[in-house]
């Protein structure tokens, strides 16, 4: 189970103003491509279920990964998440032709379960699209920052996210970081898969 703090921050410019703070702590940043898949009865979606290929630094390395019943609710997300590496070659030939995404089966434990929870499986896939995130990774006070620049085809979104398993205790921190330098946040209300399949970006309260 994967559990993060999601806040969005308002702009570009709040975006830029963070940036700026935590400056001294940045350790990378990773220009990602996210691209969504689906059997073509688009059974995992009813299943609120995700199958994605996220590309790192363009081609440097790729990861397979299905996540599931997703919850957001007060910037907290809870998912079940499992992730597995997938060769450049191989991940560019299923964004190319989804329907060799079956022929991992034997390899993947990821296209096992999702056999096992889609019976239209053997019917194929399709792409679903996706968007491209530049993502910035700070340790702060013990924390990993993940500052996020979302941009899909209607907007861009910017986001903060921060693995935690002492969620109060790192809400605390993060949020009170963020006020004492004048920077706007709200919940977020998505996961940006959600964002992604809205087709717009939600309203800022």
């Amino acid at each position: 189970m994967e559990v993060e703090l999601k806040l969005r921050l308002r702009d570009s410019k709040t975006h830029e103003t963070l940036i700026s703070l935590l400056t001294p702590f940045h350790k990378k940043t990773y220009l990602q491509q996210n691209l969504f898949f689906d059997t073509k009865s688009k059974t995992l979606l009813s299943k609120s279920s995700a199958l994605r290929l996220r590309f790192y630094d363009i081609d440097s390395h790729c990861i397979l990964s299905l996540k599931s019943n997703p919850t957001l609710q007060s910037g907290l997300s809870r998912v079940e998440e499992l992730e597995e590496p997938i060769e450049i070659e191989t991940a560019r030939q299923c964004v190319n032709f989804p329907d060799k995404l079956g022929f991992l089966l034997s390899g993947s434990e990821i296209m096992k379960k999702v056999k096992d929870e889609c019976s239209d499986f053997g019917d194929g896939f399709v792409c679903l699209g996706g968007f491209k995130n530049v993502r910035g990774v700070y340790e702060w006070k013990g924390l990993k920052l993940e500052i996020d620049e979302t941009v899909y085809d209607f907007g861009i979104c910017y986001e903060i996210e921060c693995e935690t398993d002492q969620v109060e205790r790192d809400r605390e921190v993060i949020e009170g970081f963020l006020k004492d330098n004048g920077v706007e946040f709200q919940y977020s209300k998505l996961n940006k898969f959600g964002v992604f399949m809205s087709g717009k970006l939600p309203d800022w309260d």
